[in-house]
Formats: C-alpha cells, sequence, structure tokens
C-alpha cells in the first residue's frame, strides 16, 4: 500500500488500533471544538503567491535554539508511543535522528529515557517537563536529562489538571490513575527499596516559580501551551528562551483559539525576542508555509507522529516526516518562499 498523504496514515491507524487506544490517540476535550477548530482554521487561510522568481535551490533547513535541522517540521512531546508500536519511543527517535529534526520527549513516555537515547544518540532531543509536586524529583528529572544530552526543557503549562475527555470515560480508561503508577525516577534509583514518588503534574506551579526551574539548570526554556498575548508577555518577562503556541491539540480546555490563529497574536506580543513555535492542526506542506509566514520558527507534530508509529514503526514516522518535508518543499517553490511574510492572505485580512 503507497501513502501519499498524512490523512492516509491516520485512516490505516484507526484500522490497526484497538478502540481504546485509537480513542486516546485522537481524543479530544469536552465537544471536540478546538479539535476540529485547528485543522479547519488552516483551511481558512489562503496563500497569495508570488511567480517568476528563481527557486531552483529551495532550502528547507533552519535552526532552533541554535541548532540546525533539516526542516521545520519537529516532533511534539506525546505519552506512551508504545500504544502505537511495541518499541514506542526509542523508534520515534531513530526516525527523528535519521531525518535530522528535534524530538521532544514526553515526560510519560513509555520507554525509559536512558533506552530513549540510547536508540538514537545523535538526535537532537529536548525534553517536556510537566512540573510534578514533588520539588526533589523535579530536580532529578532535570539533572538526569542534562546528563543524557537533551538541549532545551519544554515546560507545558496548561494542564494544572487534566479535561474532561468523554471517550476516554467511556473506554473506562483512568489517565490520572495511570500516570500515578508512573515511575519518573532513574532505573538506578528505582531499584532502591523506597517507595516511589507519586507521579502528576502540580497544580499549584506559577510565573514566579519559574525562577526555581532555572536556578537548577542552564538549559534552554520553553513553555508549551501559550495562547495570549498577556501570557506571551509574562514568558518574556520571565527570561524563557522561546514559546510553542499549543492548545494541547484541543485535549485540555476547550473552546479556546485554534493554535495557528493564536500565533500572530503571540508572534506580536513577544517582538522577536524569543523563538515561537507552534503545534496543533498542522497535516499539510502548506500548513507548514502558513505557520512560517505567520511567524513561527518550526512547527510540531503530534498524533500524526503516532499514526507513522502505527504504520511501520521508525519507518512509518519517517515516511510521515518524508511526505510533510516533500509537501512543503513544493509549497516554498509554488509561493516564491524569500517572501514568506508576504504571502498569505486570510479570510478577513490580508498580510502583506
Amino acid at each position: 500500500m503507497s501513502f501519499v498523504c498524512l490523512a492516509d496514515f491516520k485512516a490505516h491507524a484507526r484500522e490497526q488500533l484497538a478502540k481504546s487506544s485509537w480513542d486516546f490517540i485522537e481524543g479530544a476535550a469536552d465537544g471536540g471544538i478546538t479539535y476540529e477548530d485547528n485543522i479547519a482554521a488552516f483551511r481558512r487561510i489562503r496563500l497569495r503567491p508570488r511567480y517568476l522568481r528563481d527557486v531552483s535551490m529551495v532550502d528547507t533547513r533552519t535552526t532552533i535554539q541554535g541548532q540546525e535541522i533539516q526542516a521545520p517540521i519537529c516532533i511534539s512531546p506525546t505519552a506512551f508511543h508504545s500504544i502505537a508500536w511495541p518499541d514506542g519511543e526509542r523508534s520515534t527517535a531513530r526516525a527523528a535522528q535519521e531525518a535530522n529534526i528535534c524530538y521532544v520527549t514526553s515526560t510519560y513516555a513509555s520507554c525509559p529515557l536512558e533506552d530513549i537515547v540510547a536508540a538514537a544518540p545523535r538526535g537532537l532531543r529536548w525534553f517536556q517537563l510537566y512540573v510534578q509536586s514533588d520539588w526533589e524529583l523535579n530536580k532529578q528529572l532535570i539533572r538526569r536529562v542534562e546528563a543524557l544530552g537533551f538541549k532545551a526543557l519544554v515546560i507545558t503549562v496548561d494542564v494544572p489538571v487534566g479535561a474532561k475527555r468523554r471517550q476516554d470515560i467511556r473506554n473506562q480508561l483512568n489517565l490520572v490513575a495511570n500516570l500515578m503508577r508512573m515511575d519518573l525516577r532513574s532505573p538506578e534509583e528505582r531499584s532502591s527499596t523506597l517507595p516511589a514518588p507519586t507521579s502528576l503534574p502540580s497544580t499549584s506551579f506559577c510565573w514566579n516559580d519559574l525562577s526555581s526551574i532555572q536556578s537548577i539548570t542552564r538549559l534552554p526554556i520553553i513553555l508549551k501551551g501559550i495562547l495570549t498575548k498577556e501570557d506571551a508577555e509574562l514568558a518574556v518577562k520571565h527570561n524563557v528562551q522561546g514559546i510553542i503556541v499549543s492548545n494541547h491539540g484541543g485535549r485540555q480546555l476547550d473552546e479556546v483559539p485554534a493554535s495557528i490563529d493564536a500565533l500572530t497574536e503571540v508572534v506580536a506580543a513577544v517582538k522577536g525576542r524569543v523563538e515561537v513555535y507552534m503545534d496543533g492542526g498542522v497535516r499539510t506542506g502548506n500548513d507548514v508555509l502558513k505557520a512560517l509566514a505567520l511567524g513561527a520558527k518550526c512547527i510540531f507534530l503530534g498524533r500524526p507522529i503516532l499514526w507513522g508509529l502505527t504504520y511501520k514503526g521508525e519507518h512509518g514516522v519517517r515516511e510521515v516526516l518524508n511526505i510533510l518535508k516533500a509537501e512543503f518543499h513544493t509549497s516554498m517553490a509554488l509561493s516564491d518562499y524569500k517572501e514568506l511574510l508576504s504571502c498569505l492572505q486570510g479570510e478577513d485580512k490580508t498580510l502583506t
């Protein structure tokens, strides 16, 4: 079977996965309004191409936090990759290394961090941190990822509590209980006789607590889940190095702006002082182009990576990335990528 677009991988994954696994991956908060709008918002944006330009040398490379990547298409943190493929995050890491892009590993990965790094020792890796209530555990996690060569901390800010995901409830999937059972300590620490600390994101983590994280590490700190100019300005004020505009794939607070709609507000607020990225709803090369034209340094993919894993593990993820990169390359050539900042027109606005 030949897959030609990301939608093909989605259809295959839906057929192959158990219903509860599919519902967990595709799950949305409440009525799924934001989940649907993430994709629909991209469709509302129209491209304004410029022609008779030299596009014989199209270069998709860029840099994030000073590190070169082959294309502005990276991998978002998602939990429990072993749901989609037995080798889990190890396969994802190998595919990202091969593609020379960044993979953000989740706090709730289904494989030990040490195994993921061993599978792709040369890959560019960031670590997504759900700040824990136990500050000693936070310190241990941060020191551990530093020692393992992770290059940045991505702090997810939009999960002080879990949202209501109706399909998980219908399937009797208790995500909180599953997370609490996870042991976030290193393999050496797990061998001790001490009980594992409870593993749940902190409900009290606030802006002023960022300084505590910054006192622990020199790694760049990126905040994931920012949607407003007010929070973007606070992020800059608190000396973070990057922002991922994200609504958690529509899995947290429903009826918030689509990520691509929030992107322009955040980009305008930071005024180039920090790098801005986005995730949520990217399904085509045109979507990547639109996000970059609206100010994102790169995009991050969530669910499509899990669809690729379900298809062929590492090779399926590589196919997803290759298809999207090829589409993006074509979009650049057909729109005159050198004028990205003036190549878009929205339904109710013209960007020039």
